[in-house]
C-alpha cells in the first residue's frame, strides 16, 4: 500500500474504490458521492453531533458530491420546531452547508406506509395485540432465542385491515404494533421479529393530526437514505448491529420487484464516535439539566451543546481542527476534553485581539505622578491589540495617577520568585511605565485596598530605561496589566469551567449529578474594562458568525454574551489561557 494511501482513512479508501469501480455510477465519477447528516429533533446539538457532520459534509465537499440535512422526526412527543430551528443554526454556524431544503422523514411517510403494506402483502409483516412488556420477554435474549408471537401468522387480509384502522386512530397508545416477521432465533436481536410501526395518538409538529401511527427508526432510517440517493450511509458504531436490519428491510421491499423497480439500496459504514471526557452526551440527562434547572437553557455556555459552546466563545474552525485531529477510526476511545480546549486556544491566539480586563480589582496609585503640580494629566499610551500580526493595528489607552491592577498581583511578604509587586518591588506595567512599590494601605477588614508606587518617567510605554553611568540596564522580570482608574468601565464577566468534575461522570455512583461541578459558574460583577471595549472598534476583525472575542492578556480568551446591553457588557470565560485541569491532576 502506498503511503498516500495508507494516510486516508479506511472511509475514504472505500469511497475511492467504489468510485473506481464505478459503484454508484460511471467509474471515476466523484460527484455521485452523496452523504447525510440525520438528527432527530428531540433536543439540541452536542459535541458528539460535530465529528459526524464534520465527516459526512466534509467528504461531500471533498469528492464534489451532495451533503443533505434531514430530520428524523418520527417521534411527535418530543420533538418540538425549536430543536429544527437550533439544529439548522448550528450547521449554519459550522459552515456545513447542505443542498436544497432540509429534508424531513415526514416528508416521506406515506411512502413508508406504503412500503409496509407491501411487507404486509409478502406475508413479511403482521400486527401484534401483546403489550410492549410481552413483546420484550419474547424477544428472549442472546444466550435464549424468542418465542413468537401468537398473533404472528394473522393472515394478510386481517393485518392489512388492522393496519388501516391502526392509521385510522380506532385503536389507543400502545395496544397494537406493527412487526417485520424476520427470525425470533436470529443471534442478533435487531432481527427478532423487530417494531415498524407503533401507536401514537398526538399531533406532529408538522403534520399536524394526520398520522396516527408513526415508523420506528429502524424503519425510517435506512427507507430515508434510499429515497434520498444516499451513497454513504456514515454511522457511528452502535448502529452496526442495526446495518444487517436495514439491509433486510430493502431487500424485502425489493423481493419480487425487476431490477429496474428495486428502489436505491444505501451502502453503510460505522466509525467510532466522538466520546469526550468530562461530558455527558446522553440527551435524556442533557434535558434533565435543563428541566431540573442545573443550567440556564439549553445554550448555557456549560452544556456540552453546539449551542453552549457558541455561546462561549468556540469558534468553528476549533470543531473541525478537533475531528481531523481525533481521526476516524473503528474503536470508540476516549479523547481528554483538553484537546478541544487546545483546538481552540490554537485559534483563537492567531486570530484574537488582545484587551487589558481586571477581574478582581485593587487601587494601584502612583504617589509621584503629581510632583510637578500635573496630578491631573493624563498620557495615551499605544498598545498593539496583537504582539505578532500588525494587520490588528493599535489602540490608545490612557494612563493617569490612579489604576487599577489585579489583587492576586500584589503580596505583603512575596515569596523570592514572585515576580509582581511587593514592598520594595519593582514592575512594569504593560504599555504604561515601570512601577516600583513603597506602601500599602488595608481595609477595616484587613483586606488590601490600595497599593502605593513611584513610576519612572523614563519607562514610557514599559520600555527598558538607558544605561546608568556604568553602561548597566536595570531590569525587572514581571509585567502586569492594569486599567485607568478613570477610564473603567464595570462589566460582568462569567468564569466558566466545566461542567462535571468527573472523567466520566456518574460512573462512581451511577448519578450523572453527583458528579456535577459546584466551581462550573463563577460570576465577577464588578471587572474592570477599557472603554474600548464597550463598542466594535474599526481595528476588530470581523467573525463570521458577529462575535467578539478577544485575549484578556494574562487572564484567558473572553467573548462578549449575548446578554450583554449598552449599558452593560457581559463576557464569558471561552478557555484559560493554559490547561489548569492538566495541572490538578
Amino acid at each position: 500500500m502506498t503511503e498516500a494511501v495508507e494516510s486516508r482513512h479506511f472511509i475514504q479508501q472505500i469511497i475511492d474504490a467504489d468510485i473506481e469501480a464505478g459503484k454508484w455510477g460511471a467509474p471515476g465519477d466523484r460527484s455521485v458521492v452523496t452523504t447525510r447528516f440525520p438528527p432527530e429533533p428531540n433536543g439540541y446539538l452536542h459535541l458528539g453531533h460535530t465529528k459526524a457532520i464534520c465527516l459526512s459534509c466534509g467528504l461531500a465537499r471533498e469528492y464534489g458530491g451532495r451533503f443533505f440535512l434531514r430530520f428524523d422526526d418520527t417521534n411527535p412527543t418530543k420533538e418540538e420546531q425549536e430543536f429544527v430551528d437550533s439544529i439548522k443554526h448550528d450547521l449554519e454556524w459550522l459552515g456545513a452547508t447542505w443542498e436544497g431544503d432540509a429534508k424531513f422523514a415526514s416528508d416521506y411517510f406515506d411512502q413508508m406506509y406504503a412500503w409496509a403494506i407491501e411487507l404486509i402483502e409478502k406475508g413479511l409483516a403482521y400486527v401484534d395485540d401483546q403489550s410492549v412488556d410481552e413483546i420484550r420477554t419474547g424477544r428472549g435474549n442472546l444466550k435464549d432465542g424468542g418465542k413468537e408471537s401468537p398473533f404472528r401468522n394473522r393472515s394478510v387480509e386481517e393485518n392489512l385491515d388492522l393496519f388501516a384502522r391502526m392509521k385510522a386512530g380506532e385503536f389507543e397508545n400502545g395496544s397494537r404494533v406493527l412487526r417485520a416477521k424476520i427470525d425470533m432465533n436470529s443471534p442478533n436481536m435487531n432481527l427478532r421479529d423487530p417494531l415498524i410501526y407503533r401507536i401514537v395518538n398526538a399531533p406532529h409538529h408538522r403534520t399536524g393530526d394526520t398520522w396516527h401511527i408513526y415508523p420506528m427508526y429502524d424503519w425510517a432510517h435506512g427507507l430515508e437514505d434510499s429515497i434520498e440517493g444516499i451513497t454513504h450511509s456514515l454511522c457511528t458504531l452502535e448502529f452496526e448491529d442495526h446495518r444487517p436490519l436495514y439491509d433486510w428491510f430493502i431487500d424485502a421491499i425489493n423481493q419480487g420487484r425487476p431490477d429496474d423497480a428495486k428502489i436505491h439500496h444505501p451502502q453503510q459504514i460505522e466509525f467510532s464516535r466522538l466520546f469526550l471526557s468530562y461530558t455527558n452526551m446522553s440527551k435524556r440527562f442533557m434535558r434533565q439539566l435543563v428541566e431540573e434547572n442545573h443550567v440556564n437553557g439549553w445554550d448555557d455556555p456549560r452544556m456540552i451543546t453546539v449551542a453552549g459552546f457558541r455561546r462561549r466563545g468556540y469558534t468553528p474552525e476549533s470543531f473541525w481542527k478537533l475531528a481531523e485531529d481525533v481521526g476516524i477510526t473503528k474503536f470508540n476511545a476516549m479523547v481528554d476534553f483538553s484537546r478541544l480546549e487546545n483546538m481552540v486556544r490554537e485559534d483563537l491566539n492567531e486570530r484574537a485581539p488582545r484587551a487589558m480586563v481586571v477581574l478582581d480589582p485593587i487601587k494601584l496609585i502612583v504617589t509621584n505622578w503629581g510632583e510637578h503640580g500635573d496630578e491631573d494629566r493624563v498620557e495615551v499610551m499605544e498598545a498593539a491589540n496583537h504582539p505578532k500580526d500588525g494587520s490588528f493595528g493599535s489602540r490608545a489607552i490612557n494612563f493617569g495617577k490612579e489604576l487599577w491592577i489585579e489583587r492576586e498581583d500584589f503580596m505583603i511578604d512575596p515569596p523570592k520568585k514572585f515576580f509582581r509587586l511587593g514592598v520594595g518591588r519593582e514592575v512594569r506595567l504593560r504599555c504604561g511605565y515601570w512601577v516600583k512599590c513603597h506602601d500599602y494601605k488595608s481595609d477595616a477588614d484587613g483586606n488590601i485596598a490600595e497599593v502605593h508606587c513611584t513610576y519612572d518617567p523614563q519607562t514610557k510605554g514599559g520600555n527598558n530605561p538607558p544605561a546608568d553611568a556604568e553602561g548597566k540596564v536595570r531590569k525587572v522580570k514581571g509585567t502586569i496589566h492594569w486599567v485607568n482608574v478613570n477610564d473603567a468601565v464595570d462589566a460582568e464577566v462569567r468564569l466558566f469551567d466545566r461542567l462535571y468534575k468527573a472523567e466520566r461522570p456518574g460512573k462512581k455512583t451511577g448519578d450523572h449529578l453527583d458528579d456535577l461541578n459546584p466551581d462550573s459558574l463563577k460570576i465577577i460583577t464588578n471587572a474592570k474594562i477599557e472603554p474600548g471595549l464597550m463598542s466594535k472598534g474599526p481595528d476588530e476583525p470581523t467573525w463570521n458568525d458577529g462575535i467578539r472575542r478577544f485575549q484578556f492578556e494574562r487572564a484567558g480568551y473572553f467573548c462578549v454574551d449575548s446578554d450583554s446591553t449598552p449599558q452593560k457588557m457581559v463576557f464569558n470565560r471561552t478557555a484559560s489561557l493554559r490547561d489548569s485541569w492538566a495541572k490538578q491532576q
